[in-house]
């Protein structure tokens, strides 16, 4: 039997269907995009194992093809049991050994990458300073602790605590936060209407608003709102149900031992050792037209723990590469006076290029072998 097993996952016949999978996968993936946006498109098909199918009457989950992660997984394995079995040791596989690690770098590459890749957007205004940027799909509650004027303390609970419910609690915040309603996706109304109930709390913000669930956005040119309703516990009592929603423009408020908090429904913050100040955006256009000629920022970037102190000038296709990360001039506010710039951190940003380098080397030096051997013998005779 592990014969058996062996001589299956080191045969070029499975090899053949999972890159044929492969194929199909790529193609359906991208067809679902219509239907479904990109970002579910990418979930459902390649950040899984298997892509599902529901039956309109029910909620079950079928499995009706290998998703991404699945048809991966097997193709290294593959890879590796099939070097394994088929290679002999000699300088004239040196070249195959390249290719094949080659091959096997970009798998565990790109596994890593979606892994531990984030990106986010850094929205800066003409003169201001930010030492964070934040996430256009991941949202979290803020718990701040507001009472020094000079400094916050924030305990960030992330949306998928949120979704879960139930009580979370950490030893930096003074009380429990109980997570009564809480909706990714919400509509908010100031009057009544079908479909919509009362938002019921018993503290500031929420009196005199209806709202309702609504499906999950998926196409990228829109975005959750999610809302909720929490209860602050503390062990003397309970201070009392508040509202909370990305719609507010302000932070809900209160006082608990004489000190002040806030909290806040938002955006997913990415906070950074150094601030980034917007000196000036820049949106050239040809003379006489409005065809854009060029989007720039400038930049002043400190850093007080090293004493950095300088001005970088960001535009197109000449990005700013900083403390692992990578910022790109992405877009700009309508009015010329903003600018949007999207921050990736990608730390194995480097594995395709050093994988397609291994590959192409290992080509070089197989042919070069064969070439070299073929000539001596040629020679010889």
């Amino acid at each position: 039997m592990v014969r058996r097993l062996y001589n299956f996952f080191s045969s070029l016949r499975l090899t053949v269907v999972l890159l044929a999978l492969g194929l199909v996968l790529v193609f359906w993936g991208t067809l679902a995009q219509v239907n479904l946006g990109l970002y579910k498109a990418q979930n459902d098909f390649f950040r899984s194992f298997f892509v599902y199918w529901s039956p309109a009457w029910s909620t079950w989950r079928i499995p009706v093809f290998p998703g991404g992660y699945f048809i991966g997984w097997l193709l290294l394995l593959n890879l590796s049991a099939a070097h394994l079995k088929y290679y002999q040791p000699g300088k004239k596989k040196y070249g195959i050994v390249m290719i094949h690690l080659g091959v096997v770098l970009l798998l565990v590459g790109q596994l890593l990458t979606d892994a531990f890749s984030t990106e986010s957007l850094l929205h800066l205004r003409n003169g201001e300073t930010k030492t964070y940027s934040e996430s256009s799909l991941r949202y979290e509650l803020a718990v701040v602790d507001a009472t020094d004027p000079s400094t916050d303390k924030v305990v960030a609970i992330p949306e998928h605590l949120l979704v879960k419910g139930g009580d979370i609690h950490q030893p930096e915040m003074p009380f429990t936060v109980r997570v009564k309603t809480f909706y990714p996706n919400s509509s908010l109304r100031d009057a009544p209407a079908d479909g919509y109930s009362e938002v019921k709390t018993t503290v500031a913000i929420g009196s005199g608003l209806w709202w309702r669930s609504r499906p999950r956005e998926t196409t990228m040119e829109k975005r959750d709102t999610p809302s909720g309703i929490v209860e602050l516990l503390t062990p003397q009592g309970s201070l009392g149900t508040y509202f909370v929603s990305v719609f507010l423009t302000r932070p809900q408020t209160l006082s608990y031992n004489g000190r002040e908090y806030r909290l806040e429904l938002r955006n997913a913050r990415f906070y950074k050792p150094f601030t980034l100040h917007l000196l000036e955006f820049r949106h050239d256009k040809y003379p006489g037209t409005d065809i854009p000629k060029n989007f720039s920022s400038r930049v002043r970037l400190q850093r007080p723990a090293t004493g950095e102190d300088r001005e970088v000038l960001i535009y197109m296709n000449s990005p700013l590469r900083y403390n692992g990360e990578t910022y790109y001039q992405a877009s700009f506010d309508q009015d010329n006076q903003g600018t949007v710039l999207q921050v990736v951190r990608n730390p194995s940003w480097l594995t395709p290029y050093f994988s397609c380098v291994l590959v192409g080397a290992g080509l070089v030096v197989q042919f070069l072998t064969h070439l070299f051997g073929f000539a001596a013998k040629r020679k010889a005779s």
